[in-house]
């Protein structure tokens, strides 16, 4: 029951904000989303830490005709992602609500939907429903993009659909050719799914059609070119969305799609260290990137994509310490992702520039800014005792389980990180006060009310993980059960 209701609390809301006109619909669209952090947290606290199978279940006939079912549940995967996406959203709506933007009750309406959206895809226990939801997971955000971001806002965005296109109808030929292998009469269960007995060869290329849908939306190098330019032009609010929660979907899609159910095609072929070895190239060729940015959003954007670089390895390690590092750092990034393009925004708000060489000595006039963006950027680059760190330790550990050489290329990421986000600190927040600081001033109590939370989270999960750890870990456990099974 509480499944369906963290699913049809946003759909219902945001679809009526649509009719909704003034400021009430800041209102509604915050109070909604808190009502969701309700649930959500309801949830977690609830949860059966030793059942590993899906809980919250719902399971009803939708297309008989096809086997389709409505089937939703949750098990300690879903449940952190789930928690991320309603922890997050409330801060997003606050977020957008410091700013005036044009057709405001479209714009909260679609933050609703797409997490209606998020939520369906982490809960989906249905092929063709994850499938359904994936989809309507992007389309806010295109809107979103498309009418609120900046002067190349349609190109941007037309690249951006045209990826997540190509990635979205390789992922449903992939879905659709599974079906027809079911027993009859055929079935999009994803249970179903696991269960098929594939050949080694029918697994090696059914695994690029979910490697390559995946791989686009994380994205993992080279299929990343979107992301920049979408994060730097996309508003604050869609920025967030995409760099906090919807580029855990990829990742997600992985675990719960493509390890269990093509196995073979991974762990027993080139392929399984092709696409590792991507995801590393990937991690270091960002954190490079970004160390030549000089645009803020652009180095943060940057940043995201390589630690969802390291995620994504960690994942791809098949290692129990590296998938309970990917799921720890998915909710970790998430947080300090948001924290990260929040401090920046500000900055852009007080200043009317993000260009790091026209910026200096904000800390002299905000210090209490200075220090908030000090911590969570402390977390981004996994300081110990903060939440960045945790992840981070059991990811480097799961690569390094797979491959010595590939850690140590994986582990100069932190190195990298370190030196680029010190840097553009130094630069833009440290030194002489100059024309630009002049005008800043420091957290006002709205801000405050944003951020001191994320710091609470950022140190509650470094100091102690173990809720998290306690939640994932029979759930990845169960993943290799599954994959065990399905290579037979």
């Amino acid at each position: 029951m509480i499944t369906t209701l963290l699913l049809v609390l946003p759909l219902i809301v945001g679809i009526s904000l649509f009719f909704i006109k003034g400021n009430s619909v800041k209102t509604i669209a915050l109070g909604a989303s808190v009502a969701e952090l309700v649930l959500g947290v309801t949830a977690f606290l609830q949860f059966d830490k030793a059942n590993v199978n899906a809980q919250y279940v719902t399971n009803i006939p939708w297309i008989k005709s096809m086997g389709i079912n409505f089937h939703l549940g949750m098990d300690g995967i879903s449940l952190i992602l789930v928690l991320l996406t309603t922890v997050l959203v409330p801060f997003i709506i606050l977020v957008a609500n410091r700013k005036e933007y044009a057709n405001q009750s479209t714009l909260y309406a679609l933050i609703l939907l797409m997490q209606f959206g998020l939520v369906g895809v982490f809960t989906a226990q249905d092929a063709f429903l994850f499938y359904i939801f994936w989809e309507v997971a992007l389309i806010p955000i295109y809107f979103i993009a498309l009418i609120w971001g900046g002067a190349e806002k349609i190109r941007i965005t037309f690249k951006f659909f045209i990826y997540t296109l190509a990635g979205s109808l390789l992922m449903l030929a992939g879905l659709i050719y599974l079906y027809l292998q079911t027993p009859v009469p055929h079935n999009f269960s994803i249970q179903a799914l696991y269960d098929l007995q594939l050949t080694k060869g029918t697994q090696s290329w059914v695994f690029w059609l979910f490697f390559l849908a995946f791989a686009i939306k994380m994205p993992v190098f080279p299929f990343h070119s979107w992301l920049a330019d979408t994060y730097t032009d996309a508003p604050t609010p869609g920025t967030m969305l995409l760099s906090g929660i919807m580029s855990k979907m990829g990742v997600y899609g992985a675990i719960r799609i493509l390890l269990p159910m093509v196995p073979q095609g991974m762990h027993e072929s080139l392929w399984g260290p092709t696409v590792i070895t991507l995801a590393v190239i990937g991690v270091i060729y960002a954190s490079l990137m970004a160390m030549y940015q000089k645009d803020y959003k652009r180095l943060i954007a940057y940043s995201s994509a390589a630690h969802v670089g390291l995620i994504a390895a960690g994942v791809f390690s098949i290692t129990d310490t590296g998938l309970s590092g990917a799921i720890v750092q998915m909710f970790a990034h998430g947080i300090s992702a948001f924290g990260l393009f929040y401090m920046v925004s500000i900055l852009e708000e007080r200043t009317g520039t993000r260009q790091l060489d026209q910026l200096g000595g904000i800390r002299i006039v905000a210090p209490v800014y200075a220090t908030v963006f000090m911590i969570i950027m402390m977390a981004s680059i996994a300081l110990p005792l903060t939440s960045g760190f945790v992840g981070e330790f059991l990811l480097l550990a799961g690569i390094y389980e797979y491959n010595e050489w590939l850690a140590g290329i994986a582990g100069l990421s932190t190195i990298l990180g370190a030196v680029y986000m010190l840097r553009s600190y130094q630069s833009a927040i440290l030194g002489d006060k100059t024309a630009v600081s002049d005008k800043f001033f420091d957290l006002v109590w709205q801000e405050k009310a944003i951020v001191f939370p994320l710091i609470i989270i950022i140190f509650v999960v470094g100091v102690y993980p173990k809720p998290l750890l306690d939640v994932i870990e029979p759930a990845v456990k169960n993943i290799f059960t599954i994959m065990e099974v399905t290579k037979k």
